[in-house]
């Protein structure tokens, strides 16, 4: 399958307190947890038949721009996420003392 990932737009479910990237009936997601002045992120998963095309990344990214935009500290329990600041330091300050 040949995805456009830039044109698959990222959605906030926040009823499902996630950011979601759609594929027709596929769903790849971002699971957070909303604390005061804080966001946790605890689960990132993406579908097989979306897989290798970037989309954990554009999901994280996602989802540290908004804690940015938003003035909240990151607690990075998911892995992916994790490490996705550890390959992006500009996205270190955000991570919370915990």
């Amino acid at each position: 399958m040949d995805i456009a990932i830039d044109d698959l737009p990222i959605e906030q479910n926040t009823e499902a307190r996630r950011f979601e990237i759609r594929s027709g009936d596929d769903v790849a997601q971002l699971e957070y947890r909303l604390r005061p002045a804080t966001i946790v992120f605890t689960h990132t998963a993406v579908p097989r038949a979306l897989e290798g095309h970037g989309i954990a990344g554009r999901l994280a990214k996602h989802g540290l721009d908004y804690a940015r935009a938003n003035g909240l500290s990151v607690v990075p329990l998911c892995p992916y996420v994790a490490y996705y600041i550890r390959q992006h330091p500009e996205y270190a300050d955000l991570v919370a003392a915990w």
